[in-house]
Formats: structure tokens, C-alpha cells, sequence
């Protein structure tokens, strides 16, 4: 089945849409990357997004984004398709977890407006399901990740560094059953945040002005004492779970230098929560694009950090093909999550479909 996945994480930059062709045979499933497009959110519309604050702001956006996702998969239709299912992530505006259990999760773009544009099916609403039937419905794309982990006598873990951070841990052999994946703490949002306010840029180039500064480890030692460091895994978070405040009277290149260092932690502090010490740590997302976030890496985790890209994955398109994949699974009837992945009581399924 060739399939497209549409995405948008926390950082509120762009929209990706990733074509891959799915085979599934038994247990036995082939993912064979076929291009992505982007789409750059408007400057209005991203902080639309990140001001949104009313049940208009709301309804409001849930059309905005489902028309400018509804765009991006016309275009990969054209480009990349004829696609055969599109599945959608949406963007999310809310997931909050307390003591455990989800308080609420909120993912806009209506579908409907990308069935209706490109004559596919839609689907959606991947974590629905599992919260009702008590997990936390993040993070989701482990199943993919274990699918492109997996050795026969080696675990290796696979960290996604995007608004906020996750970690899938693969056992050897990649059994589903066994591996564990959460939420690690703050990834890119709070770096981009405080860039934005103290340049004007979106984002801190490969790491540049990090690197300038340096880190205030008074102030990270205050970042790092968030109780969600102390909670068992599975687990997951929303992009302003952590209170930014105690850089705020750092210059802009040690807030930076400060911020990096606090998401390069929070991995490491997550390392002690897997069963065994990954043998390799492979990043996607667009931290990994960070140098100096990536060093920081490779010195707290004292062991081998490569870019996804260095084993051959698409490390822009990645998460996009997790959902894609999920898609397939979700039509199949087969299941999403995990107890191991978002402490959901049993494997379940799910997803909404949108039909043209």
C-alpha cells in the first residue's frame, strides 16, 4: 500500500508529509521510502498556534490546519502518489498528564478537509483509543522504530528530538512485547522559544549560539529537579511542562548554552530508566541537526550518538512514516500501542477514518 504521512510536532514549524510503500506479511513488514514534501507554517498562522487560548482559537485553527494540511497532501498526491491512505497526526495543542492519567489531549486539523481535497481516506485520531483504555496516547511511533531498530543480539535506542524529547528502547531481536518507550523530557521547544525571543530567529543554527555561551549549572541543576525525572516509565508530557523562568536572566547565548544542556540531561537522566544501557544511540528529529547539542550527547550518555541518517533512515521523514505506518496498522485492525509504550493495560488499536 503506498501511504502518506502527515505531520506537525510541538515546535510548531512546518508540516510534513511522508510517502512510503507498506508490505505486511505475518510479521514481516517492508518500508520502502518513496520522498517527503514540507510545507512551512505561515508566520500568522504559527502564532495562531502557539496563542491559542479561546474555544474560538480553537475551531478556528481546527480548519486553518486541516486546510493547510489538506494542501500539503494534494501536493504529495501529485508529486509522490497516487496514494492509496493518508494518515494524520494533526497538530497538537494540549496533552497534559497527571499522576499518571491523561487530564486531556488535543490534536487539530480536521480530516476531512484532506479527504475531500485529495480523494483518499484519512486517518486519524491515533490516540484516542488508547487513553480510553487507560494509557497516555504518546509517544506512538515506537512501532516503527523497533521495525528499523531491531538486531539480532544488540538493544540500541532511537531518540526523537523534536518540540519535546522520546525514547524507544529496542531489545535484541526487537520483540514488541519487551521494549519500552517515553517521553524524556523537553527536546527543541524551550531552545527555540528563548531564540526566538532573544534574536529573532526561529530556531539556534547547528547550535552556534549554544556554543558561544556557557552553561549555567546552578540553573540546570534547578531545570533538572522537575519530579517527572523521578517517575517510572512509561510516561509522557505537553512542550510547556517545564518552567523555562530560571534562565531568564542569562544572556542569549548562555539561555541557549543552558537550555541545550537541559535536554541533553534530560536523555541522560532517561538512560537509567531502560532495562539495559543501549549499546547505540541513533537521534532524529531536528535535534540532531544540533552539533553541539549532539557532543553534549555523546559526553553525558558516554557511548556511540549518531544522527539517524547514518544508518540509511530519512531522518526529516521519519516521524511522518511512523504515523503513516500506524495508519495501515489502524486499517488492519492491528495494534498502535503498548503497555511498554504508553502504559496502556493491553495492545489496542485504533484510529477515525475519513472517507472522500
Amino acid at each position: 500500500m503506498r501511504v502518506a504521512g502527515l505531520m506537525s510536532g510541538t515546535s510548531f514549524d512546518a508540516i510534513d508529509a511522508a510517502v512510503a510503500e507498506l508490505a505486511l506479511d505475518g510479521d514481516t513488514v517492508t518500508l520502502r521510502p518513496l520522498g517527503m514534501v514540507s510545507a512551512p507554517y505561515a508566520d500568522d498562522l504559527r502564532a495562531e498556534i502557539a496563542g491559542a487560548a479561546t474555544v474560538f482559537d480553537v475551531c478556528r485553527l481546527d480548519a486553518r490546519i486541516g486546510q493547510a494540511f489538506a494542501a500539503l497532501a494534494a501536493r504529495a498526491h501529485a508529486e509522490l502518489g497516487p496514494l492509496e491512505l493518508i494518515a494524520s497526526h494533526g497538530q497538537t495543542l494540549y496533552h497534559w498528564v497527571q499522576d499518571g492519567v491523561v487530564e486531556g489531549t488535543l490534536q487539530v486539523g480536521q480530516p476531512a478537509w484532506i479527504a475531500e481535497r485529495t480523494g483518499v481516506t484519512v486517518v486519524s485520531d491515533l490516540r484516542s483509543r488508547d487513553i480510553a483504555a487507560g494509557g497516555q496516547g504518546a509517544p506512538l511511533a515506537s512501532y516503527l522504530d523497533t521495525l528499523l531498530l531491531a538486531e539480532p543480539h544488540t538493544d540500541r535506542a532511537a531518540q526523537n528530538i523534536g518540540g519535546i524529547g522520546n525514547v524507544t528502547w529496542v531489545p535484541p531481536g526487537g520483540q514488541w512485547a519487551a521494549m519500552l518507550a517515553f517521553d524524556t523530557g523537553p527536546g527543541n521547544a524551550l531552545i527555540d522559544d528563548w531564540v526566538l525571543s532573544r534574536t529573532g530567529h526561529g530556531f539556534d543554527a547547528d547550535g552556534a549560539l549554544a556554543a558561544s555561551g556557557t552553561i549555567d549549572q546552578d540553573v540546570l541543576a534547578r531545570l533538572l529537579s522537575s519530579t517527572y525525572f523521578d517517575k517510572p516509565a512509561p510516561k509522557s508530557l505537553d512542550r510547556d511542562a517545564f518552567d523555562p523562568s530560571p534562565v531568564a536572566a542569562l544572556s542569549a547565548a548562555d539561555g541557549a548554552a543552558t537550555l541545550t544542556a537541559f535536554t541533553a540531561a534530560a536523555v541522560a537522566r532517561s538512560a537509567e530508566l531502560l532495562p539495559e544501557p543501549p549499546a547505540r544511540w541513533l537521534v532524529t528529529g531536528g535535534g540532531r541537526l544540533n552539533g553541539f547539542l549532539m557532543n553534549l550527547l555523546r559526553q553525558m550518555l558516554g557511548t556511540v550518538v549518531e544522527p539517524v541518517d547514518a544508518v540509511g533512515w530519512q531522518g526529516d521523514a521519519l516521524e511522518a512514516q511512523a504515523f503513516g505506518y500506524l495508519a495501515v496498522r489502524s486499517q488492519l485492525g492491528l495494534p498502535l500501542s503498548l503497555p511498554g509504550t504508553t502504559s496502556v493495560q493491553q495492545p489496542v488499536t485504533g484510529g477515525r477514518f475519513s472517507a472522500p
